[in-house]
């Protein structure tokens, strides 16, 4: 039933003289500010090295891998464990505002059906007869239904593995750019899917602006590209890096140093976001993690093969795989210094580099995932090194998310509570608070009372006090914010498990 993630081979040789002229006097930090409506509604569009919304905003993503349909199972993996609904909603709980979802072209073949679905005792009840792309038309409308946005990647060409250019023997250009065509199409008319990474991990033998139309990746994102644009010109075109430039190798697809000598250039503009992959030794060695100033030398890394692109003010930079198990000291500095690169929100706001971690997934065999193996339990240590760079969600495509205007009524929020596993000795719950007033509010307070003995254990995205058995979650920072009709949510961990569910309060100012 578990599908490991294949691990990845790189090269591994960098020089400090390689590092490349950074814009002297970037722009320093600035203290975000939260509009009255919630940025992020509509299509996106880039400008410089940020991401706005339809209405000129800037938004962050800060999101999360979920794999299973690039994979023999044709569906995201965990439905065998827990309903659909259930985990985005627990993804929502957590802070993290976009999914990417891993697909390989098998998905468009008439014959595939994903298999390992529970539907015992009303579990993922809606999926039954669908077949993979249907079930990814119910991903994507509840994700945005959450306030969660999509972003779809081609990962693989076939389920067998991935490949190191973005055609294959068996599924050649022509298939790769029609199935991207199809998804363009598919969901032209609904914004939660904000563009597509055209393919992941490019490698040798690709290379960046080599002119060679067989193996150039630059030329062939440009085709794939200005293809999909043809079909939904409002969508992001994310494009990964190649393994080698010049002679210099890292990360399979990680290497963006050709992106500022030869651009991507697309017939709508504006819409290209550079993407790269890093990791840590669980993955592979590189040079730089025993280099004697390790982990101060990775600034400079990460400057060279991806991070000028941002500072030089090129094009956005979304790190959409970065992940580790966090079983070595190494791994822990490396993920502790990535993360203040990456720039935290509550400093930089949407002005940062944007990121999905990998994974959710627990069953990834070189990184795990931020579910434990029951698919349930939050690995809180993980998830807390991404606590700073984690943003705010984005207006659901359930409701509105209009903001109100002067002379309207007070304040008001509700707040719902739901038990998304319960294993007898501990429970895990996620709470959705909802700006119920017409004027946007700037904090929130949740507070309930069990009727048993339960304790909170651990909480993402608020902080709790407890007196007896009265709890008061207040926001955190960076969700705090609700223009009118949004949501946001937090969850927590619990113990003992069985407990009724209470009802809840909240408080808005």
């Amino acid at each position: 039933m578990f599908r490991l993630r294949t691990p990845r081979r790189a090269l591994c040789a960098v020089a400090a003289a390689l590092l490349l002229p950074l814009f002297a006097g970037l722009a320093g930090a600035t203290a975000p500010a939260h509009a009255a409506d919630t940025p992020g509604a509509g299509y996106w569009h880039t400008s410089g090295r940020q991401i706005l919304d339809a209405a000129g905003q800037p938004v962050r993503i800060a999101g999360i891998n979920w794999f299973g349909f690039e994979t023999a199972n044709h569906v995201v993996h965990g439905l065998w464990s827990r309903d659909y609904k259930s985990m985005i909603d627990q993804m929502r709980s957590l802070g993290y505002n976009t999914i990417r979802l891993p697909y390989s072209d098998d998905i468009f073949k008439s014959a595939t059906v994903p298999d390992s679905i529970d539907f015992s005792n009303g579990k993922n009840a809606d999926l039954q007869g669908l077949n993979s792309l249907q079930v990814m038309d119910r991903i994507v409308a509840y994700a945005g239904k959450d306030g969660l946005k999509v972003i779809l990647d081609r990962h693989r060409p076939d389920a067998a593995g991935q490949s190191a250019l973005w055609y294959t023997s068996s599924v050649p250009e022509s298939t790769w750019i029609a199935d991207l065509k199809a998804l363009a199409a598919r969901y032209a008319t609904d914004p939660t899917v904000i563009g597509i990474d055209l393919h992941n991990e490019p490698h040798d033998p690709a290379c960046w602006g080599c002119g060679d139309t067989a193996v150039d990746w630059r030329l062939a994102a440009q085709r794939a590209g200005n293809a999909v644009l043809s079909v939904n010109p409002d969508l992001l075109i994310f494009v990964e890096g190649v393994q080698t430039y010049n002679g210099v190798s890292g990360w399979w697809g990680g290497n963006l140093m050709g992106a500022g000598r030869y651009p991507v250039q697309l017939s709508v503009p504006n819409r290209v976001v550079y993407s790269a992959h890093d990791y840590a030794t669980s993955v592979a060695q590189q040079s730089w993690f025993s280099d004697p100033a390790f982990p101060a030398n990775m600034p400079g890394v990460w400057d060279a093969y991806w991070g000028y692109l941002f500072k030089q003010n090129i094009a956005p930079v979304w790190v959409g795989e970065f992940g580790t198990t966090l079983a070595s000291t190494v791994d822990q500095k490396w993920l502790a210094a990535l993360v203040s690169y990456l720039r935290p929100t509550s400093a930089s706001g949407a002005d940062s580099f944007q990121w999905t971690f990998w994974s959710w997934n627990p069953d990834s065999g070189d990184t795990g995932g931020i579910l434990k193996d029951d698919w349930a339990t939050v690995d809180t240590v993980k998830d807390g090194y991404l606590a700073s760079i984690k943003a705010p969600l984005f207006p659901s495509t359930g409701g509105s998310g209009g903001g109100g205007g002067g002379g309207g009524t007070a304040p008001s929020c509700s707040a719902s509570y739901a038990v998304s596993s319960d294993w007898g000795s501990g429970f895990n719950a996620a709470v959705t608070v909802t700006n119920t007033g017409s004027t946007a509010i700037r904090s929130w307070t949740v507070t309930w009372t069990w009727s048993g003995s339960q304790q909170v254990t651990t909480m993402w995205n608020a902080s709790y006090t407890q007196s007896g058995a009265t709890v008061t979650a207040v926001n955190a920072s960076h969700n705090g914010a609700i223009a009118a009709g949004g949501s946001v949510g937090f969850g927590f961990g619990g113990a003992p498990g069985g407990g009724g569910v209470p009802t809840l309060t909240c408080a808005a100012a």
